[in-house]
């Protein structure tokens, strides 16, 4: 079994295992999509997604995880993407979690069942004394799931993102 066969987590409904380059086309389904990468302000193209694969690959080399696969057990579709990943606020370097889930897949619970097995894999196996969220700061329905983690906004801050600055919450949760 490869790395990419491998869950790294399971939920109830969901598997969480290593991004591979097969996973392309179901990643493009999500990645450019608009209306989900609203919060990015922008649909991925094929290179940015070829482009993200290769960042998360490089990742697990790296750090030993990063955004996963999500994928549905009862499908065996990947409904969205989740994991740990190491991110940069003010200088300052935190371990965060992320999320981005398929239209299809919204509203059922799954991207809170994601967050929180990724919230606890980083405070337990990762030994994280503090877990957060970037949200951007109209993203409601993020901030909305950050709070149901228990989490609680610490810092705003403005992310510059393609020529853009966008104002954002640093959300976290202490161990």
């Amino acid at each position: 079994m490869s790395g990419a066969d491998e869950a790294v987590l399971r939920t109830k409904r969901l598997l969480l295992r290593e991004i591979s380059h097969q996973d392309y086309s179901e990643l493009c389904a999500i990645l450019k999509d608009l209306q989900v990468m609203w919060a990015w302000g922008h649909a991925f193209s094929d290179r940015e997604v070829v482009a993200w694969i290769n960042e998360n690959i490089r990742r697990y080399e790296k750090d030993g995880y990063s955004y996963w696969a999500a994928v549905d057990v009862a499908s065996g579709q990947i409904a969205g993407v989740a994991g740990v990943i190491k991110e940069k606020v003010e200088a300052k370097e935190y371990t965060g979690i992320g999320y981005i889930f398929k239209k299809a897949f919204w509203h059922k619970g799954l991207a809170f069942e994601a967050a929180l097995a990724c919230q606890k894999y980083a405070l337990g196996k990762l030994g994280a004394k503090e877990v957060t969220a970037q949200i951007k700061a109209d993203n409601t329905a993020s901030i909305k799931l950050a709070e149901k983690l228990g989490m609680k906004a610490r810092l705003e801050f403005v992310k510059t993102y393609r020529g853009q600055n966008i104002p954002h919450i640093l959300y976290s949760s202490l161990k």
